[in-house]
């Protein structure tokens, strides 16, 4: 750390924001108000008009959802709409949904539930809700480390050889979360070429459309993985949960046709229908590509600002105590304590105010064995109190440094 740093200074100004008692928030990748205001045209959208793709859409019925929101995921995912599942509001949801339809019907193989052990890899650090839900359903989770363009594929390779129970992988390809690197073409194709049987990929393209500046472009998924003859093992979700209004968005879920009708045979048991009237309001209002990009232009304007924010106030750190993530899109920046400090600079935040994800969250059984990361969800808060938030974040770091 640097000499001309004043530790007694710098502990001054912490106490100070500590007594100030200001309740400070970071912790989740929720969209901010303005952010939702830009759709509230949804709610004025259908008129009394409820006939959509010639279908009365207050009734039951097409479990697999309206064809035009079939067409509007499939801008969303790359994806062929026949290929499409439209269903709820919660991509998270809907893919728990699909991983129970595993456990007790398989989609081809023997069911998971009469295996003596199911394992996934789980590339890190990364969403802390996919590994919850995998620990809730009793899946053991392997961290696989992210190397910048995707997961390590060579220690794939050598774990599948070595473990006959890992059953799949789950990963976010664009802007992950929580590092925002963006999946290449040779990961992607890496991925494709598993061919073990019974082996999914699952990919949660949360933030598809998501970019805030000029991003690498995300490969065709399902182009690719069909040009492998390996369409059954991909297994592609996303929403519109950051796109429209979180609470009232649209879920969707991407399958290969024999994947489709193993699934729709087991969902048609639980479910009478989709709700298409919701379904009809966001097919109306992204009622094609260019209106689809015109509507994340201007979510994009909402949130740069906030993460060049960020970025300013991380630069301020001195070098060589800690790295940190510059995405061009989706809702996190991931930081890392270099010297192993993320412990002591949660603390000191939860101490002063300002609250963070909860430590470990982005590893598998929360547990941050190097205790480095922490992720940074800027979205939701207004600009000031960000600049406020950050400003204490670095000084704790600063001081988690000094402690050492």
């Amino acid at each position: 750390m640097e000499q001309n740093i004043d530790y007694s200074d710098l502990k001054g100004r912490y106490n100070f924001l500590k007594k100030a008692k200001k309740e400070l928030d970071l912790t989740r990748g929720r969209p901010s108000s303005q952010q939702l205001d830009l759709s509230n045209n949804l709610e004025s959208i259908m008129a009394d008009n409820f006939i959509q793709d010639g279908i009365d859409t207050r009734n039951y019925g097409l479990l697999e959802g309206l064809p035009s929101a079939r067409e509007l995921a499939g801008h969303i995912l790359n994806s062929d709409p026949s290929n499409i599942f439209v269903n709820g509001t919660s991509s998270l949801t809907l893919m728990g949904h699909y991983l129970q339809s595993l456990f007790f019907q398989g989609s081809g193989q023997v069911p998971w539930k009469d295996l003596k052990k199911i394992s996934f890899l789980c590339p890190v650090p990364g969403y802390d809700r996919h590994f919850l839900m995998l620990e809730k359903l009793g899946i053991k989770m392997i961290p696989v480390p992210l190397l910048g363009k995707g997961p390590d594929l060579n220690l794939i390779e050598h774990l599948l050889e070595a473990d006959e129970s890992i059953k799949g992988i789950l990963c976010v390809p664009k802007h992950s979360n929580p590092t925002g690197e963006i999946y290449s073409k040779e990961c992607i194709e890496g991925l494709a070429n598993i061919k073990k049987v019974d082996f999914k990929v699952i990919f949660d393209n949360a933030y598809a459309v998501h970019d805030f500046e000029a991003s690498a472009e995300l490969p065709n998924i399902e182009k690719i993985f069909i040009e492998n003859d390996n369409h059954d093992s991909l297994v592609m979700l996303g929403s519109t949960s950051k796109i429209s209004l979180a609470g009232s968005g649209l879920a969707f879920l991407s399958l290969s046709p024999s994947n489709m009708n193993h699934f729709v045979n087991y969902f048609s048991r639980f479910s009478l229908g989709s709700d298409k009237v919701n379904q009809a309001r966001h097919a109306r209002i992204f009622n094609s590509k260019k209106a689809l990009d015109l509507h994340m232009k201007k979510l994009a304007k909402l949130l740069k600002p906030k993460f060049d924010l960020v970025q300013e106030k991380l630069n301020s750190l001195p070098e060589g105590i800690a790295t940190w993530t510059k995405p061009t899109g989706g809702y996190f920046v991931s930081f890392n304590s270099l010297n192993g400090n993320a412990s002591k600079i949660y603390n000191l935040c939860s101490e002063a105010g300002l609250k963070l994800t909860p430590l470990g969250a982005t590893f598998p059984y929360g547990k941050d064995l190097e205790n480095k990361n922490i992720r940074l969800a800027p979205t939701q808060i207004e600009l000031e109190d960000l600049s406020e938030a950050m400003d204490l974040f670095c000084l704790c770091v600063l001081l988690a440094e000094q402690e050492d």
